[in-house]
């Protein structure tokens, strides 16, 4: 069978020469024509044909598997019009990824995480819980190696596509296993590292190689693949993965029809979910969460009922949501409910998400995050009882994900807040021209610091951006 992988912009080339590698015959199609040298050469030395034109494929006889992002802006008919004998079948990057991870794995925790919103905070207070088993993580902050508590650096620029979980590992395996030259030759040494947990990030679904998947929410249900498809069908892969923890009100909304044997609920007033809050007591600094749990099913086919109580960093509701979401999937992995608490006090937030920050009376919250849009802003707003004294600075970058904010609703919902507001950036120019209210604009983010230190002001900044592109103030 011949195997036809399309997208080299995310991840094709890794999925590509990984199936060569196992001696399948393999064919490549750069879309979105980002292929660089390095990566072209790499692909001929693996023998592996690249298109210029899709037309090309009737030089082939037999059946053609067809590898494809779940995104991809092509339809059956874009294959078959000039191809109408091709006999031909569809997988997705996620699936094939599984199929080129089928030996790994058997003995270590491994967690798929996706949904709209809280991915890469609920990867990190996973960390925290499963720091003494040196957590192998990718994120949207990178390939990170856990070793005695200490960070490794893997990859710092990588995406959170199904084949950077293939990245991931292969680039664990070489930090763990270096070449060592020796007079008679080369060898490999014994494995110097060795991590006994994965968490992995995706941005639209999950391969199904999890111990447990997480959805942590839909909390908006985006268009992608070209209006084509939505992000909730996209996600839906998680239930691909053989126990699964998902937010109760995006289940009841968009997976109802979904049969699974182990989905377990969260929710932060449902008393039907599988987990939810009997109580939070909100603080900017700690939040105390006391959840109760029933009927939850685990990896090992057991059922958990419980209460617990934690606190950790959690600020606002969104925030209490991703705990929910994280806890129950430790519960999934029978993780004890001691490391569960002390995992999640140890977590302060990550930078690049939620963050705060104190210099004498002044306070510094920062939400930066490449997916705000105006729910995520309208919670952010609502972690702070009194905003009197407070500046609310909003703004940020386009083209950053397939979500894209709605200036109308954001400029809406500022019309009815009293407070200052500051916009900023690309985005705060676009709402600025949508708004009566009067605001401030500076179109230099980092001239709304300067401007909150000089008036006496704590800041409120809500920034839709990749943090690395404002980290350095």
């Amino acid at each position: 069978m011949n195997n036809l992988v399309i997208d080299m912009t995310h991840g094709g080339v890794k999925i590509a020469i990984s199936l060569a590698k196992k001696g399948r015959n393999v064919l490549a199609y750069d879309i979105y024509n980002t292929l660089n040298v390095i990566d072209r050469k790499m692909l001929e030395v693996y023998d592996v044909w690249l298109l210029d034109d899709l037309s090309e494929l009737a030089k082939y006889r037999g059946e053609m598997r067809i590898i494809y992002p779940v995104h991809l802006p092509l339809t059956c008919e874009d294959i078959t019009e000039n191809n109408p004998e091709l006999k031909y079948s569809f997988i997705t990057h996620h699936a094939v990824v599984k199929e080129l991870l089928e030996d790994w794995g058997d003995d270590i925790k491994k967690i798929e995480i996706t949904g709209v919103k809280g991915k890469t905070s609920s990867v990190f207070m996973l960390k925290e819980i499963l720091i003494d088993e040196n957590p192998l993580i990718l994120s949207s902050l990178g390939a990170l190696l856990y070793e005695d508590e200490k960070e490794i650096v893997l990859k710092r620029d990588i995406s959170i596509t199904p084949a950077n979980i293939k990245e991931t590992i292969d680039l664990a395996y070489k930090i763990a296993n270096p070449i060592c030259k020796i007079a008679d030759g080369v060898v490999e040494s014994e494995n110097l590292r060795k991590y006994n947990s994965a968490i992995f990030e995706s941005s639209l679904g999950a391969s199904g190689i999890g111990d447990v998947g997480l959805l942590t929410n839909i909390s908006e249900n985006y268009p992608i693949a070209k209006d084509r498809m939505t992000a909730s069908e996209a996600k839906r892969q998680i239930f691909s993965c053989p126990t699964v923890v998902c937010n109760k009100e995006s289940l009841d909304e968009y997976y109802s029809d979904v049969p699974h044997p182990k989905i377990n609920t969260f929710s932060l007033s449902d008393e039907d979910a599988n987990l939810y809050c009997e109580s939070v007591s909100y603080s900017l600094d700690r939040t105390e969460i006391t959840v109760k749990y029933k009927d939850v099913k685990t990896v090992n086919d057991n059922i958990l009922n419980g209460t617990m109580t934690v606190e950790t960093f959690a600020p606002g509701r969104h925030h209490v949501l991703n705990v929910l979401g994280v806890i129950l999937t430790s519960l999934a992995l029978e993780i004890d409910e001691d490391k569960i608490i002390n995992g999640l006090a140890n977590f302060n937030g990550i930078t690049g998400r939620t963050t705060k920050r104190s210099n004498g009376n002044f306070t510094i919250i920062e939400e930066i995050n490449p997916g705000i849009n105006t729910d995520a802003i309208r919670q952010s707003v609502e972690m702070i009882d009194n905003l009197d004294g407070w500046y609310v600075a909003i703004g940020g970058d386009y083209g950053i994900t397939c979500e894209e904010i709605d200036e109308n609703k954001v400029a809406e919902y500022l019309e009815s807040l009293e407070c200052e507001i500051i916009l900023t950036g690309d985005v705060g120019s676009s709402i600025a021209d949508r708004m009566t209210k009067e605001i401030s604009l500076i179109k230099d983010y980092t001239e709304v610091y300067d401007l909150a230190l000089k008036n006496d002001k704590n800041l409120l900044f809500i920034y839709r951006s990749d943090y690395r592109k404002v980290s350095q103030r």
